[in-house]
C-alpha cells in the first residue's frame, strides 16, 4: 500500500510505496500556503485509508473467498473490488453533511473516497482536487495491474504484500527464477508475489527432497529434519509442507492453506478452532505420556496457531521453504560429495594440503551441479503439480 505524507518545509503532499528493495516516492501535489496544516493531515490520513483498503482487494480476493453466496465474505469481497469504479466519482463529488446528516457507504473502499473528497471539500482547492484524482487513478491502476500478474512499476509494492491467492503469471515467474537458481535469489525475494513465490518454491522443494531423500536413503519428508543435524534450519514449516506434498495435495492447496491460515490468525480469528482443540488435547496426552507434570514439556508441545509469522505470512513461508531446500542440498552434499579416502593420497605438507582443498573444493562443485541438474530435472518431470 502506499503511504501519504505531508512536507512541511516544501508544503507538498508526497507519496511513499514499498519495492522490495527500498521505497520509491513522488509528489502528488504542492500545498497552498494558506491551507491549515491540519487539513491537510485530514487528507494524507484519508488517502492512506483508501490505498489500504485498496490494496486489500488484491490480498483479500473475492477468488480466495469460499462462497460468493449473498453476504457472504466473497460477495463482501467482490463488492470491495467493484468499487473502484465509484471513487474517482466519490472523490470529486463526495457526499456532505445535510441537515445534520451524512450518508455512509457500508462498501468501505466507496467510503473510503468519500473522506478523502471530503478532506479535499474543507481545504477548496481545485486544482488540488484534480491532482489527488490523477494520485488516486494511479494507485487504483497499479492494484489492478498486480492483481494481472503484473508487477512492474508502481505495481511492484505488491511484493512487500500477502496475497490469499496466487497469480499464475507469478508463479510461472518465480518457477523461472528457481530453474535458474534452485536455491533461491535476490529476484525470487524482491520481484515476485510472495505467495505465488512460496507455490513455486513449495514445488521445487519437493523435487530437491525427491533427490537428496534418495541419496541419503530417507523418506523425502524426513530430508530437512536430517539435514538440520548438519546446519541449523527452519525445520517446522519445511517439513509440514514435504508431509502434505507427499501425501497428494498440490503446492498451491498447501501453501494458499497456510497463508490464509495465517491472514486470518493476524485478524485475531482462528481459522480452524476444532483442529486446533483436538491438537491442545494431543499435545497434553503426548506430555503425560513421557512426562507427566512436566509444565515445560508442555508448553513445547502446544500447537501454535499457525507456524507463519502472522504479520507476514507469504514471506514467512517463502524464505522457509528457500532454507529447505539449502537443507536438501546440504544433505545431498553429505552422502554424495566426497569421498575422504580420495583426499589421503595427497600426503602431508602444506603444499600437499593445499592440492587436497582444491581437489575437495572441485569434488563439492561437481556434487553441487549434479544435485542442481538432478533436482531440475525432477521439478520438470513433475511440473503438472504446478498447475
Amino acid at each position: 500500500m502506499t503511504l501519504y505524507a505531508y512536507d512541511e518545509t516544501g508544503r507538498a503532499l508526497i507519496a511513499v510505496w514499498e519495492t522490495g528493495i527500498g521505497r520509491s516516492a513522488c509528489t502528488v501535489a504542492e500545498v497552498g500556503r494558506t491551507v491549515d496544516q491540519d487539513d491537510v493531515m485530514r487528507l494524507v490520513a484519508a488517502l492512506s485509508t483508501l490505498s489500504r483498503l485498496a490494496w486489500r482487494t488484491y490480498t483479500h480476493p473475492a477468488s480466495a473467498a469460499d462462497s460468493m453466496e449473498p453476504n457472504s465474505e466473497g460477495w463482501r469481497r467482490q463488492g470491495e473490488r467493484d468499487a473502484f469504479a465509484d471513487v474517482l466519482p466519490a472523490i470529486s463529488k463526495p457526499n456532505l453533511p445535510e441537515g445534520g446528516l451524512l450518508e455512509e457507504s457500508y462498501v468501505l473502499v466507496e467510503e473510503a473516497a468519500h473522506r478523502v473528497g471530503r478532506a479535499l471539500h474543507r481545504i477548496d482547492d481545485p486544482a488540488l482536487v484534480d491532482r489527488v484524482v490523477d494520485e488516486v487513478g494511479r494507485e487504483l491502476a497499479a492494484v489492478e495491474q498486480a492483481e494481472l500478474g503484473d508487477l512492474s512499476g508502481r505495481a511492484r509494492q505488491a511484493v512487500q504484500l500477502t496475497r490469499a491467492d496466487a497469480s499464475p503469471l507469478q508463479v510461472a515467474a518465480a518457477d523461472d527464477l528457481l530453474r535458474e537458481r534452485p536455491l533461491g535469489s535476490s529476484g525470487l525475494l524482491q520481484e515476485v508475489d510472495p505467495t505465488a513465490a512460496a507455490v513455486a518454491a513449495a514445488h521445487w522443494l519437493q523435487a530437491a527432497a525427491e533427490v537428496a531423500g534418495e541419496v541419503a536413503e530417507c523418506r523425502p519428508e524426513m530430508v530437512v529434519i536430517e539435514a538440520d543435524n548438519i546446519e541449523a534450519l527452519a525445520v517446522r514449516t519445511p517439513t509440514l509442507v514435504l508431509e502434505r506434498l507427499q501425501a497428494g495435495e498440490s503446492p498451491r492447496k498447501v501453501v494458499t492453506d497456510l497463508v490464509a491460515a495465517a491472514m486470518t490468525a493476524a485478524e485475531g480469528v482462528l481459522a480452524d478452532p476444532g483442529g486446533l482443540v483436538e491438537e491442545i488435547a494431543q499435545a497434553r496426552a503426548k506430555a503425560e505420556r513421557f512426562a507427566p507434570g512436566d509444565a515445560e514439556l508442555l508448553a513445547e508441545l502446544m500447537p501454535r496457531i499457525t507456524p507463519l509469522d502472522p504479520m507476514r505470512p507469504a514471506r514467512d513461508l517463502l524464505e522457509d521453504l528457500l532454507d529447505g531446500i539449502r537443507g536438501c542440498w546440504l544433505l545431498y552434499r553429505e552422502h554424495a560429495g566426497f569421498d575422504s579416502e580420495d583426499l589421503d593420497d595427497f600426503g602431508d605438507g602444506e603444499e600437499a594440503d593445499e592440492q587436497a582443498d582444491e581437489h575437495g573444493a572441485e569434488q563439492a562443485d561437481e556434487a553441487d551441479e549434479e544435485f542442481f541438474d538432478a533436482v531440475r530435472a525432477e521439478a520438470a518431470a513433475h511440473h503438472d503439480r504446478l498447475v
